[in-house]
This record gives C-alpha cells, sequence and structure tokens, in this order.
C-alpha cells in the first residue's frame, strides 16, 4: 500500500493502533463509574504540561504525562473531600490547565498557535519516533493495569461500598483508574487531539454496549471498535486531507448509531421472548393457572 511507504504515516498508524486499544479500554471503567468527562478534563488540564515542555525544551508527551497526573490525582481528591464546592474547584482546575497552556505555549520560543492546534486536534505528520517510542511505554503500562486489574478495577467502579467491604483497597484503585486515564489522554493526544479524546474514551464502550451488557464481550467490542475507527480515521484522513482527531470521533459518533438502530429490534424480540419464556414458565406452576389447579376442601 502506498501509504506504508512514508515513515510518518507507519507511526501514525502505529500510534492510532495504541490509541484504539488504551481508549476503550479505560473508557470502560469510566462509563461504569458515571465519569464520561473526565478524560476531557484531564485532557484540559494536560495542555499546561505541553505548554511547559515547549517553554522548557523538553519532551512535550512526557510533562503532558506529569501534568496530567497530577491534575487526575486532584480531581480524585477533590472528589473525596469536596463537598459544595467541589465542582467549582474542578471547574478552576479545567479552566486554569487549559489557560496555562496557552500562556506557556505562547511563551515558549517559536511558540504558536499551529503547535497548539496539532495538541488539541491530532496532527499525523507531527508524530515522531519519540513520540512514538512514549506511547508504547504509556499503552503498555494501560493495558497491563486496565487488563491485569480487570476484576478489581470493575469491582469499585460497580459498587465502591461492597467492593470496601469485601477488603479491596478502594482508594488506590480509584487513583490508579485517574492515572491511567490521565496516561491515557496523553497516549492519545498525538492522534485524536486533547479535545477529542474524551469521545475515544466513552463511545466505542457506548457502542458496544448496544450489543452486549457482558463485561467481557463490551470490553472487546468496545477495543474492537476503537482500533477499526482510529485506523480508517487515519487512513481517511491521510487521503482526503481531513483533520485525523474529528474524523476519528465522527466515525466513532457512526458506529454508535449504525449499532443502535442495529441493536433496537434485536432487543425487541429479546424482550419478547423472554416475556414469553416469563408466561410459560408461570404457566407450568401449580395453582399459577388460577381456581381451576387450587386444591378444594
Amino acid at each position: 500500500m502506498e501509504i506504508l511507504n512514508y515513515a510518518f504515516m507507519q507511526r501514525a498508524l502505529l500510534a492510532a493502533v495504541l490509541v484504539g486499544i488504551t481508549a476503550p479500554a479505560v473508557g470502560i471503567y469510566l462509563v461504569q463509574r458515571r465519569q464520561a468527562l473526565m478524560g476531557d478534563g484531564i485532557g484540559h488540564v494536560a495542555m499546561t504540561g505541553v505548554g511547559l515542555g515547549f517553554l522548557l525544551s523538553t519532551s512535550p508527551v512526557w510533562m503532558a504525562t506529569a501534568v496530567a497526573v497530577a491534575g487526575a490525582v486532584i480531581m480524585e481528591l477533590i472528589r473525596w473531600y469536596g463537598r459544595t464546592r467541589g465542582d467549582i474547584a474542578l471547574a478552576m482546575l479545567f479552566y486554569g490547565g487549559m489557560a496555562g497552556g496557552v500562556m506557556f505555549i505562547n511563551l515558549a520560543p517559536g511558540g504558536s498557535n499551529a503547535n497548539l492546534s496539532s495538541y488539541l486536534f491530532g496532527s499525523l505528520s507531527t508524530v515522531s519516533e519519540d513520540d512514538v517510542a512514549a506511547i508504547c511505554l504509556l499503552a503498555a503500562f494501560v493495558v497491563l493495569v486496565t487488563v491485569g486489574l480487570r476484576r478489581q478495577l470493575f469491582a469499585v467502579s460497580q459498587d465502591e461500598e461492597f467492593a470496601r467491604v469485601t477488603g479491596l483497597p478502594v482508594r488506590v484503585l480509584n487513583l490508579l483508574t485517574a492515572v491511567t486515564a490521565a496516561i491515557t489522554v496523553t497516549v492519545a493526544m498525538r492522534v485524536v487531539g486533547l479535545l477529542l479524546v474524551s469521545a475515544l474514551m466513552v463511545v466505542p464502550v457506548a457502542a458496544a454496549q448496544q450489543l452486549t451488557r457482558g463485561f467481557a464481550a463490551t470490553f472487546a467490542i468496545a477495543v474492537a471498535i476503537g482500533v477499526g475507527v482510529t485506523l480508517g480515521g487515519t487512513v481517511t484522513s491521510y487521503y482526503q486531507d481531513v483533520p485525523p482527531g474529528a474524523t476519528i470521533v465522527l466515525l466513532t459518533i457512526g458506529v454508535f448509531v449504525v449499532l443502535t438502530v442495529l441493536a433496537t429490534p434485536l432487543a425487541r424480540r429479546r424482550a419478547r421472548a423472554l416475556a414469553r419464556g416469563g408466561a410459560a414458565c408461570t404457566a407450568d406452576v401449580p395453582g399459577a393457572r388460577g381456581t381451576s389447579d387450587e386444591v378444594k376442601v
């Protein structure tokens, strides 16, 4: 294929596959915890890390990772200890992170809005070999956590109180989920962009849930959708010269709509079958048919 003849596209496709795996792998826990927009907030905070990377002439990916992890930990602490002012504190953290990123990038030598745009919305041509190395290491950590600790993370995401009663370290696992989400945001920012990464963490999971409710099946289908749309969006972006992040997100939403349309009649048939099965079971129970089966004294 012509697209594989270019080194920058090879790097972009590899990054796209890793993003397609990691984003839904973390997103399934965020959706279960009803924190679907957490990735969006972390993306705002990570912008400060990107700006600091340019200002200090260091790797924006690693600096964004450090700042995003710190921001995720702060968000989790606010969730634990925040009361009526918790939402205000989170809002200041999100908007302050975005403003700090814009300020630092413009203060950096040679800083420009073009550099900012590539991190906000993704860019194929700017994925360097150093970025790929960082993305591979970070993605390996995310997969190790989300798959290796899937039972514990799912238990905490499903019911914190029950998980605490069973002896699980709930706060440690919550922090680990937040840190893993922060790392996933920085993994995805070169392909999807910081402002759009949350959609790739949530929508594939929502699409998979149209077909199944089991955790393992939802996890597998969501990752398959994630890899499919990131590869499809990257290839489409190359041939049609359109923004990769926006293309990937629109494809993801399209998959969700299609699966929702296809799943609706299946769900109705399943509900009717369950209703018929319930009626049949009721008919087989002695005394369930009324007075004719009642014991007469």
